[in-house]
C-alpha cells in the first residue's frame, strides 16, 4: 500500500471529477458527488487538507486505486 499525499478537499474533488463523477450539491463544506456507471455516490469534506484515513475511505468508496 503506497502512502497517501497531503491533499485538500477541493483537489480530491477536482481529482474524482476527471474520474467520471459529477458534482451533485454542497451542503456546508461537505461536495456529494455521484457516478452513474457503475453507480457510486461519495461525500467529500471541503476542508483545507483532508485526514489521510478519510482520504483512503473515499478512495475505497469510488473503487479507484491511489495512483
Amino acid at each position: 500500500m503506497s502512502k497517501l499525499p497531503s491533499i485538500s478537499g477541493k483537489q480530491c474533488v477536482n481529482a474524482l471529477q476527471k474520474g467520471g463523477f459529477v458534482c451533485k450539491r454542497q451542503t456546508g463544506s461537505h461536495i456529494v458527488l455521484r457516478r452513474d456507471d457503475p453507480f457510486s455516490q461519495l461525500v467529500v469534506p471541503n476542508h483545507d487538507e483532508l485526514d489521510r484515513g478519510t482520504l483512503r475511505a473515499i478512495i475505497n468508496q469510488a473503487d479507484i486505486s491511489v495512483d
